[in-house]
């Protein structure tokens, strides 16, 4: 630079000196820098900040300092301009402590401990509170572990809050009382559950109750009483035995040590009713209990508190097979039982409501003993037989093949309509398995077994049917045979079907006879053959000389005389 641009320095001259006149000091803006205070008037704090710079600041920003400002004081300040008009500097004390706050509790971030702050107003979804400085927001829901009506108690306290989340650059910064509490009980927590062991027995405060238990203050940690554990006896809901602040006794019957969770117990500290329960209820015995619940598949009876039977819809009625349980009993009903099984292990007792009822097919063989004639109506037509009524209750079974003794069951079970009025013979009741068998035809002889046909006997018969393989035919008392063509006569040539005519009288022999199957065969030619031998025999034979001509012609002669 020459000698005469020295002497003569432009405006940019000027502003590059005034720029070098502040390096390497810590005068920028926006920044908190150290000021000396050299005086202290009646509304504002004059202050140096170097380089013979001063400022002014309102007395009122250093109120919340814990001394006021005394002349030679350092002080921090934050430097909102170097120069204004006046020449002086732009300074504030309150933007100073607010950075201080900003790092002090970015630090406390980092560290993850908690800030003192007091909730000092109210704002949309939450409040604020002071910390010293800042701002923050208290969101509703981070008061406190429960849900409070009344803040007003909490304000302007001074509390630690924890930081949950910082915004420098937008000034945010949230924070929670919630989980500074949370924290302080799990610790009060992990202390009182490390003083408690699985057996002992405490007594609590009931706080609350649920559908499932109720909640029990043990002095700084709660425990839950579930339903099941209240009593032996079965309980529909948990207000049937606690109230919202009852002081109960409880057993710690487990404690989880993962979840700090502990269930507690009162029916533990009762004696159990299923001790001895085999010798208090033996099978076969009759007690009278109340029904407590009725399922689809039967009803629970109370036999004393804490001991419940079960009654399966199987043993509540002899004759009701398909109704709902609800249909014959109710609850609170009481009712008379027979002891079925017991199971002391799995703490069941089957119980039977029907054992205690007149059993109808005992009282039914009392009063019919096979053998005996009854009348009925006709229920039901199946294809193997034919339901008929003994009573309101009872059904009896006459079988397709005991209808009729001639005919086959297909046939005669024909002859019958439902609702008709029958007659029948009690063949048998089998009272375990519940079925009583009936006849019809047993109301008469059987035609096999009354007459005295015989194999090798003689019968005469009715033509009944003439057809192309031989003729049907009817003897005795309606018994009914088949004779073929090839037992129509000795001589071929009279093997014929067709020289019979339908109410034709004639004799046979009967060849089979079997009366299982109920099968009697007949020939007229076996009869023929067994009439030449006896007439061989008797006038003449083989020897003589005589002709088979001559020997029937002398027996038929004798037999016109």
């Amino acid at each position: 630079m020459s000698t005469a641009e020295s002497l003569n320095p432009t405006r940019d001259d000027f502003a590059a000196m005034f720029d070098a006149s502040f390096a390497g000091s810590q005068m920028q803006e926006g920044r908190v820098i150290p000021a000396t205070v050299v005086s202290v008037e009646n509304d504002a704090v004059i202050v140096d900040v170097g380089l013979k710079t001063e400022g002014r600041i309102p007395l009122k920003e250093f109120y919340q300092d814990t001394t006021k400002p005394e002349v030679g004081q350092l002080v921090e300040v934050y430097l909102e301009r170097i120069e204004n008009a006046l020449g002086e500097a732009v300074l504030s004390r309150d933007k100073a402590r607010r950075e201080e706050a900003w790092t002090r509790l970015e630090k406390l971030h980092a560290k993850e401990e908690p800030a003192d702050g007091a909730i000092v107003g109210r704002v949309k979804g939450g409040f604020t509170v002071d910390l010293g400085g800042v701002n923050a927001f208290l969101p509703g829901s981070q008061v406190d572990i429960r849900p409070i009506r009344d803040v007003g108690p909490l304000m302007n306290q001074v509390q630690p809050f924890a930081i949950l989340k910082m915004d420098r650059p937008r000034g945010n910064i949230v924070v929670s009382r919630r989980a500074v509490l949370e924290e302080s009980r799990a610790e009060q927590r992990a202390e009182i559950v490390g003083e408690l062991a699985e057996g002992d027995v405490r007594e609590g405060v009931v706080k609350n109750i649920t559908d499932y238990g109720a909640f029990v203050d043990l002095g700084g940690i709660d425990g839950l009483l579930h339903v099941t554990d209240m009593s032996w006896k079965r309980i529909s809901h948990p207000s049937q035995v606690v109230a919202v602040g009852e002081t109960v006794k409880v057993q710690i019957v487990k404690i989880n040590p993962d979840t700090q969770r502990i269930s507690l117990g009162m029916k533990q500290l009762m004696s159990d009713p299923w001790d001895g329960v085999e010798a208090k209820y033996p099978v076969g015995a009759r007690y009278t209990g109340r029904i407590t619940n009725i399922t689809d598949y039967g009803a629970f009876v109370e036999l004393e508190d804490g001991v419940e039977g079960l009654i399966h819809v199987s043993e509540m009625s002899w004759t009701k097979k398909n109704l709902h349980p609800g249909k014959i009993v109710s609850t609170s009903q009481e009712v008379d039982v027979m002891v079925l099984d017991v199971d002391s292990e799995k703490r069941r007792i089957s119980l039977g409501l029907k054992q205690c009822l007149d059993n109808p097919w005992e009282a039914f063989i009392a009063e019919n003993p096979t053998g005996s004639e009854i009348e009925g109506e006709v229920r039901g037509i199946t294809e193997f037989g034919m339901f008929v009524g003994l009573g309101p209750e009872l059904d009896g079974m006459v079988h397709i093949n005991d209808i009729d003794w001639n005919r086959p069951g297909e046939e005669a079970i024909e002859d019958y309509n439902k609702g008709d009025t029958v007659k029948v013979k009690v063949l048998e009741v089998d009272v375990d398995k519940e079925r009583i068998s009936l006849g019809i035809k047993q109301l008469g002889d059987d035609p096999m077994t009354g007459s005295d046909i015989r194999k090798g006997s003689t019968v005469t018969c009715t033509v009944t049917e003439v057809a192309s393989g031989g003729i049907e035919v009817e003897f005795g008392d309606g018994l009914k045979s088949f004779i073929r063509r090839s037992d129509l006569s000795r001589d071929r040539s009279e093997q014929r079907p067709e020289r019979f005519a339908v109410g034709d009288s004639l004799d046979a022999k009967v060849t089979n006879f079997d009366r299982a199957s109920r099968r009697v065969s007949l020939s007229i030619k076996a009869l023929e053959i067994e009439e030449e031998k006896e007439a061989v025999a008797q006038y003449g034979s083989a020897d003589s000389g005589a002709s088979l001509g001559d020997i029937l012609g002398a027996a038929l002669k004798q037999g016109d005389e």
